[in-house]
């Protein structure tokens, strides 16, 4: 019976490879610096504004179909039209619509890698052509995506992380505009990090490329990776077509008032993400005066390359020291790990535990 019951399943979902988060540790003590959450709290608004939102009978309602109290903060937050935004339910949710809305079985979704593994899960489940244009750390990312010519494996859909997990670099935007204008094909510039870096958002390109889509998140920046809020950012007639395929009621009453309370404490955001940026380039200093030599980075993280090209290795003696960071299994990826910039404190035992590696 239950043979015949996953014979239902179609077969290229039963093919995929399920996507790989990570780790989430229940308890421990561990120092957890692996899956690039801010390692401090969101606006103290947000708390008293989940509080509100409990009062009263308001949990036994249904949400606003639309949460168009958030799409309003953001409009405004970012200085955007209103028609011209799409709330999701974290941004893997917009991710999943755009997928679906462009891409049938055979058509072609591209992007370079190495890049958010999530793209790849999300192209099989509809049964999309995939086009990975590898590229290398030491060739400059934004010549890449022209010289490599993503527009020219006539794709219907391509992403475009900036800055880029795991390695942090960032396309500039007129490579990215080049790329809008060499194209049919939608372009997403997912900037879930951009506030950890100095490059300009793709914001500034939307009202110039109709086939531009921004996408925007709470879990990084503004410290709410447990409320789960994506924003998406395009022209007024593509958010129509869009929202189409959106979950209904997809934000919660609480998710919702803890995202208006952040989206209108931008300050707060800001000062939390020079604190992390002060951090980062601090920990990189300080661990290049120790033989290793991480990367720059323009996110809430940074690329470490390992000795003898083992990333396994140094995650697990990290791991045995208390301190969990990314590792992955790609061939592209083996040689080093990704660590999330915590605090000053965890970046100190960091820099301790990998001094003593050797």
């Amino acid at each position: 019976m239950v043979d015949r019951v996953i014979a239902g399943v179609l077969p290229r979902v039963r093919a995929m490879t399920a996507y790989t988060p990570g780790e989430q540790p229940n308890g421990g003590e561990l120092v957890k610096l692996n899956t690039n959450e801010n390692p401090y709290p969101p606006s103290p608004a947000v708390a008293e504004a989940v509080r509100a939102a409990c009062g009263g009978d308001s949990l036994r309602l249904y949400p606003q179909p639309a949460s168009d109290g958030v799409r309003a903060a953001a409009a405004e937050a970012w200085h955007r039209p209103l028609e011209g935004v799409l709330i999701g339910n974290g941004s893997d949710e917009l991710l999943a619509v755009l997928t679906r809305a462009c891409l049938e079985p055979g058509q072609t979704v591209a992007w370079l890698s190495p890049t958010y593994s999530l793209y790849h899960t999300m192209a099989e489940a509809v049964g999309a052509r995939v086009v990975e244009l590898p590229v290398q750390r030491e060739t400059d990312h934004s010549r890449a995506l022209l010289d490599e010519g993503l527009a020219s494996c006539n794709p219907r859909l391509i992403f475009v992380c900036r800055p880029n997990s795991p390695w942090g670099e960032t396309v500039g935007l007129d490579e990215l505009g080049r790329l809008c204008r060499s194209t049919d094909a939608l372009v997403v510039a997912d900037e879930a990090y951009i506030d950890f870096s100095h490059a300009e958002s793709a914001l500034e390109l939307l009202d110039q490329h109709q086939n531009l889509v921004v996408l925007r998140t709470l879990s990084k920046a503004f410290s709410l990776a447990g409320v789960r809020i994506g924003i998406a950012f395009a022209s007024p007639d593509l958010v129509v077509e869009l929202d189409k395929l959106r979950d209904s009621y997809n934000v919660s009453r609480l998710n919702a008032a803890a995202a208006v309370a952040a989206l209108q404490d931008m300050d707060y955001l800001r000062a939390n993400c020079d604190r992390v940026m002060a951090s980062r380039q601090r920990v990189i200093e300080s661990l290049r005066t120790t033989g290793w030599q991480p990367w720059a980075s323009d996110g809430n993280f940074f690329w470490l390359p390992c000795p003898g090209d083992d990333g396994r290795a140094v995650y697990s003696r990290l791991a045995d020291a208390g301190v969990l960071v990314r590792c992955f299994d790609s061939p592209q990826l083996s040689g080093g790990v990704r660590i999330t910039v915590g605090t000053d404190e965890q970046m100190d035992l960091l820099v301790q535990c990998l001094g003593n590696f050797n």
